[in-house]
């Protein structure tokens, strides 16, 4: 009874600041960004919240739990995304929140490759849309199974009865609040998340007894798990390149990549790396701890294929019923943070880059509000279907959508911001090659070989080949393409 009343009063703070932004949104750039007026803050929280998801609580301290190999994968990936994260504030976020504004204020990924290279014939628009819809319907799938399993194992519901309550709640809030409503309902779950990922793995050893027991009881079942240095037999150099290839992700996030152009000023971008930074380390190596900490607190260990409930596990074995229940709001937190911002993308994407762009032109803001609120409720829907399987790995999904994203779009966002010389046909080229290569190399992963490679690595490097190469075989960009250009390094934006 008490979880249910904790989690019915996080659920209510939610949805009362939906409630309370639903009549701010007058028009679409409220809707889509908040008005460009996301504060230092909001935009680092909201930024981070929304990236790591669900897989923060439940994914990562999962594998890192389920075997040495596993965490030793854990640990590189959270090296990865570590350097990703501060790459991303470092040399994206202010480029692309000047130049998206520069660019005929474009509100939407799709809208701002279009600006850029001038693309009348709108072939990058609906690329860049229809590979949002598609890798949005697996990435907000992971949410909802997030929450499914988190239901299942406290209130010992039916694994569909989750995922519907999930996908209901994150529904809610996003089509009465928007932009501004997820980036301030992040805020707060980032915090929340991020207390709750610290006070675990801190509460285990106190219960152990100390840090050498505790370490001394994994290291008797998993001799070296902190050895992750490839030596030909512990750990593959396979390993080591898919972690730290995670972090090129961010580039191609359009989630992540949403706050950057939200924020207030490009002035705010260096506060705002500070804050997602420290947030992220932290977040990212407590995590991990989760999952090497159960090793040794949990015993008899946790049933196969039940590893990525070892946050929860511990935290209701750990605390009071109403400390717990706060605790486990927090993986609610992560799932809503993400698949919130998730779904408002994909709604964007629909509404601006297909229906008004293709279909509407003279579509108004009251009509794409509208739309937007259907499709949230339409991509949600099939994104259940997508997780109806009780046996779906959250880390394997986004891990998935996560590349799609990164591959298709990445290189393009990078080179788009710094290379001058790039062109319409190179961005085309770019976006497809590295959106099929993505997913043909997962589908390939079974095989074994080089295919254990993370498709970010193929991907991401044939996409920029492409992009290289398509660009050069085509005419210079036109002389307002690069005066439009030249003009960021005088932007006060």
């Amino acid at each position: 009874m008490i979880y249910v009343v904790i989690f019915a009063i996080y659920i209510g703070i939610m949805i009362a600041i939906g409630m309370y932004f639903s009549n701010k949104n007058e028009n679409m750039s409220d809707y889509i960004l908040g008005g460009r007026s996301l504060n230092v803050w909001v935009a680092s929280l909201s930024a981070q919240a929304s990236d790591m998801s669900g897989w923060l609580l439940t994914g990562l301290p999962g594998l890192a739990y389920l075997s040495m190999a596993g965490a030793q994968e854990a640990i590189w990936t959270a090296l990865g995304l570590a350097i990703g994260t501060y790459l991303n504030w470092k040399i994206i976020a202010k480029r692309l929140r000047q130049y998206t504004e520069i660019a005929g204020n474009s509100l939407t990924m799709p809208d701002y490759f279009e600006q850029r290279f001038r693309d009348t014939s709108r072939t990058l628009r609906i690329l860049t849309a229809l590979f949002i819809i598609v890798f949005f319907l697996v990435y907000t799938s992971s949410a909802f199974v997030t929450a499914a399993k988190l239901f299942q194992t406290v209130f010992g519901i039916s694994y569909l009865t989750g995922l519907l309550v999930g996908a209901v709640i994150v529904v809610i809030y996003t089509c009465l609040g928007g932009f501004k409503a997820v980036c301030w309902t992040d805020l707060f779950q980032g915090l929340l998340m991020f207390f709750a990922i610290i006070i675990i793995p801190v509460a285990a050893v106190k219960s152990i007894g100390s840090l050498d027991t505790t370490m001394n009881i994994v290291n008797q079942s998993h001799k070296g798990i902190l050895n992750i240095v490839p030596n030909g037999s512990n750990i593959s150099w396979f390993v080591v390149i898919t972690g730290i290839s995670w972090g090129f992700g961010y580039f191609g996030q359009p989630h992540i990549l949403a706050r950057f152009m939200a924020i207030r000023s490009s002035k705010e971008v260096t506060p705002a790396r500070l804050i997602a930074m420290v947030w992220v380390i932290i977040s990212l190596s407590f995590a991990i701890l989760v999952g090497i900490f159960g090793i040794a607190y949990l015993n008899p260990p946790l049933a196969e294929g039940a590893h990525e409930t070892v946050f929860m596990t511990m935290a209701m074995r750990l605390f009071h019923p109403i400390i717990a229940a706060i605790l486990l709001s927090a993986i609610l937190a992560a799932t809503m943070s993400t698949a919130d911002s998730q779904l408002l993308v994909t709604a964007s994407s629909i509404s601006e880059d297909i229906y008004k762009a293709f279909m509407k032109p003279s579509a108004t803001d009251t009509e794409l509000l509208k739309l937007s609120r259907m499709t949230v409720v339409i991509i949600t829907a099939i994104a259940v279907v997508i997780g109806l399987d009780p046996n779906s790995s959250i880390f394997s999904l986004v891990s998935y959508a996560w590349a799609g994203f990164g591959c298709a779009f990445g290189p393009t966002v990078l080179l788009s911001l710094y290379w001058r010389r790039m062109t319409r046909k190179g961005a085309i080229a770019g976006v497809i090659t590295g959106g099929v290569v993505s997913i043909v190399w997962g589908l390939l992963g079974s095989l074994g070989g080089i295919f254990e490679i993370y498709a970010m690595v193929p991907g991401a490097l044939t996409s920029i080949l492409a992009i290289i190469l398509f660009s050069l075989l085509d005419n210079p960009p036109s002389k307002d393409m690069t005066d439009e250009f030249d003009s960021l390094k005088n932007s006060q934006i």
